[in-house]
């Protein structure tokens, strides 16, 4: 991008916030050498007092000094005393003095005698006084403390004081120490920040805030407008997100979903198992317990990094049942051609009995196999009411007779199409169809193959019984039938019986497998609609 495209643009995110915290921190660092530095002339003017009452006290309680005052020799006696305390202490004046403030002693010798130039009230009246005054030599911390004679009376002062120039020497060294700390920490800070920013800089890729606000918002309304579902998932298989499609599709809720693993979720294991993996899946087909789900799993890297995976998941329930039917209208135009071709045969031989003078014989083919198709229809119609059942029935049947299995109805096969409430006959379609499919691929290979198919309707259920006279099926197995994936033919995934398990699970039915000469299904659904 364009210098003038960026400014256009202005300051991204990661700008902004370098800018404010190279502020902050230079803030934070003066403000702190400030107060560091305050709090160092405190504590030195505090030392400071300390001293120099400490001094003036012992000089007040010396016995030289008590003796002198009120001599006319005092100066002389007290000045060298004076100056070899004050050298030694490293104060800058010692001033002793008469109650009413004359010197007997100064640094400069030309002031003594001089009134003393500061308050001296309270030390007169007998207390300790401290302050900061400026008298002769500037402005000084200062103590004033009286001395008393025999009788504890005032009978002198002494002050000593440490002048702010002194002290502001003493600080200057600490305060260089301060200023070198607090550079190296803003040079420290600086970088850091540098390092933070130039981070968050690769993170948004220098988008201005407006520009992540605006991606975020539209992101947002996109999610909650594809009917696709899409889910995110972190590589220890927790979910990081999920659209409303995705919810609708796994009928889960949204906000119950983030932050739980798949398998905590309560979906199949096989669906579970890839979302949780983080492989690349392309077009696989689950099935839930109400949808039929085509799953793309994408794996995200980021500089060399896992981030997880995408998955997006498309509702293929409409266009598996729609598939059925169309499966189902195949395999009944296929029954018919057969049997047109079948009839077209049988009509020829019957045509040529007839030429050859054999009329007799013409007759009782053709009756024969008009008899057996038509005993075949009415047993169907007469039993089965609900025409689309009827019809699968049928065309199943002839389907299955051209591959040599006979597929017949039992005895007390009878469905009353009034009494199927809500129960959809393409649920019926699915479950009789499929069941009956599955049974004719199991006894392909065993010697007259037959499969007896039992649909009996009552006020509170519908009945389903498939049973062939094939091998049978494992029980350890027997639950598993109905996964997506299970299959008995080698290289084939199975989906059928998986469907069948679907539609069960729909209506809050139930599907049992046993072996009595061979495998038989049976599923119950029930007549009155269960919440779901």
């Amino acid at each position: 991008m364009s210098r003038q495209a960026g400014a256009g643009r202005g300051w991204s995110l990661a700008r902004r916030l370098f800018v404010l915290q190279v502020v902050v921190v230079a803030l934070v660092v003066v403000g702190g050498t400030v107060l560091a530095w305050y709090d160092a002339r405190v504590r030195a003017e505090d030392a400071a007092t300390e001293e120099v009452v400490s001094v003036a006290r012992t000089l007040a309680l010396q016995p030289a000094v008590r003796d002198a005052m009120g001599r006319p020799d005092a100066s002389a006696a007290l000045q060298p005393l004076a100056e070899a305390v004050r050298a030694e202490t490293g104060v800058t004046f010692i001033t002793i003095m008469t109650p009413d403030g004359v010197r007997y002693t100064h640094p400069d010798p030309a002031r003594i005698g001089e009134r003393f130039l500061g308050h001296t009230e309270q030390a007169r009246a007998g207390a300790v006084f401290t302050e900061t005054y400026t008298g002769s030599l500037g402005p000084s911390v200062r103590a004033v403390v009286p001395v008393f004679d025999g009788a504890h009376r005032v009978s002198g002062l002494v002050s000593v004081g440490i002048t702010l120039r002194v002290l502001t020497s003493e600080l200057s060294g600490q305060v260089t120490a301060l200023v070198l700390v607090a550079a190296a920490a803003l040079v420290l800070g600086g970088l850091l920040t540098y390092l933070v920013s130039s981070r968050l800089a690769r993170l948004t890729h220098g988008m201005t805030p407006g520009e992540l606000s605006r991606m975020y918002e539209y992101h947002d309304a996109t999610l909650h407008a594809v009917r696709e579902g899409l889910l995110l998932v972190s590589p220890s298989g927790r979910v990081t997100l999920c659209n409303d499609g995705a919810a609708v599709l796994l009928s889960l809720d949204p906000a119950e979903v983030r932050g739980h693993h798949v398998s905590e979720l309560g979906l199949p294991a096989p669906l579970a198992e890839t979302l949780g993996a983080g492989q690349r899946v392309r077009d696989e087909v689950h099935v839930t317990d109400d949808r039929v789900l085509l799953v793309n799993v994408s794996a995200v890297r980021s500089e060399g990094r896992e981030l997880g995976s995408v998955v997006t998941l498309r509702d293929h329930t409409e266009l598996q049942a729609l598939t059925g039917e169309l499966d189902t209208a195949q395999g009944l135009a296929e029954s018919l051609r057969s049997q047109a071709h079948e009839s077209a045969n049988r009509l020829h031989a019957v045509v040529s009995l007839i030429e050859l003078g054999r009329a007799e014989e013409a007759v009782g083919l053709a009756t024969a196999e008009l008899e057996q198709a038509q005993q075949l229809t009415d047993r169907v119609v007469g039993a089965v009411t609900e025409p689309v059942l009827a019809a699968v029935l049928l065309g199943k049947s002839a389907e299955a007779s051209e591959r040599g299995v006979e597929v017949v109805l039992s005895p007390d096969t009878e469905v009353d199409d009034t009494l199927l409430g809500h129960v959809d006959a393409r649920d019926l379609v699915t479950v009789l169809g499929n069941l009956i499919d599955n049974a004719v691929e199991a006894i392909a290979d065993v010697p007259h193959p037959r499969v007896e198919v039992t649909a009996r309707s009552t006020d509170e259920h519908v009945l389903i019984r498939v049973a062939d006279n094939g091998p049978g099926i494992d029980p350890d197995v027997a639950q598993r039938v109905f996964q997506r994936g299970w299959s008995t033919k080698e290289g084939e995934r199975g989906l059928g019986l998986a469907l069948v398990g679907q539609s069960v699970r729909r209506y809050g039915g139930s599907i049992d497998v046993t072996n009595d000469g061979g495998a038989v299904f049976t599923v119950l659904l029930p007549l009155r609609e269960v919440a779901r």
